[in-house]
């Protein structure tokens, strides 16, 4: 096994971290490898905040759970679906490119774009040792992010990644079995198929949580699951990410 590979193979989300800020040379390898992802055509449609400033690393934080180790962290950096450079380029051209920009097509290429970056930067920093957390809790206030960060039209910001030296080191929670994520040629028809595969991941979960808090949680993956899905979340997201610019076809 190669040291990509047990890179890889050894993540977990860290969310507590020392006091101590990356470098500027890690932080630059970091993005410069985020920048070498693929990407849909060379549009390149996302862009990374890192902040730095105290003050929005607060407001983040509380806007975002609150979840502290979003304001205490090596850098914090902010991946943002990002077409509004697009619109830029089509003014020096002088091309009509704004009914492209807000089809549904253009804004699936920014996110995946900017999520592939996010992963690459992931990679990056676990490799030198850093321990990561992903933040999706930004998008519960959108609108105001993109005030905080001073984001333009047709940039909105996705999720956070918290990055730093790990103060703390967590168990690693078992994803569901390779069974239940990947088949071959076609979806299963059988769906005695996916039931099997869920009995078995709740087993290995139960036991996960028993484990980890001496008995007091023992909620199963698919209890888990349903639980949050009853309740929608953030439902205004697709009025914010309208008037933004995005999904007008």
């Amino acid at each position: 096994m190669n040291d990509t590979l047990k890179t890889l193979l050894n993540h977990r989300s860290i969310r507590k971290f020392k006091d101590e800020p990356l470098s500027q040379e890690h932080i630059t390898s970091i993005i410069k490898s985020a920048q070498m992802a693929s990407t849909s055509s060379f549009i390149q449609a996302y862009t990374i905040i890192g902040v730095t400033d105290k003050a929005i690393k607060y407001q983040l934080a509380h806007l975002s759970g609150p979840q502290p180790y979003v304001e205490q962290n090596g850098h914090f950096f902010v991946f943002c679906a990002d077409l509004y450079r697009h619109t830029i380029a089509g003014t020096m051209e002088k091309t009509a490119v704004t009914t492209s920009l807000e089809s549904t097509e253009k804004f699936m290429v920014a996110v995946i774009d900017a999520s592939l970056a996010a992963q690459n930067a992931t990679i990056a920093a676990e490799s030198m040792g850093y321990g990561i957390c992903y933040i999706g809790g930004l998008r519960n206030d959108m609108k105001k992010v993109s005030e905080l960060l001073s984001l333009p039209d047709y940039v909105i910001p996705l999720f956070g990644l918290a990055v730093g030296i790990p103060d703390t080191q967590t168990d690693q929670k078992p994803r569901l079995p390779m069974e239940s994520i990947y088949y071959e040629n076609t979806y299963p028809k059988d769906t005695d198929t996916i039931y099997s595969g869920l009995e078995s991941y709740n087993d290995t979960i139960t036991n996960y949580y028993e484990s980890r808090t001496q008995g007091e949680r023992k909620d199963r993956w698919t209890e888990q699951m349903s639980r949050m899905l009853s309740k929608p979340k953030r439902t205004d997201m697709k009025d914010v990410v309208q008037q933004k610019g995005f999904l007008r076809d």
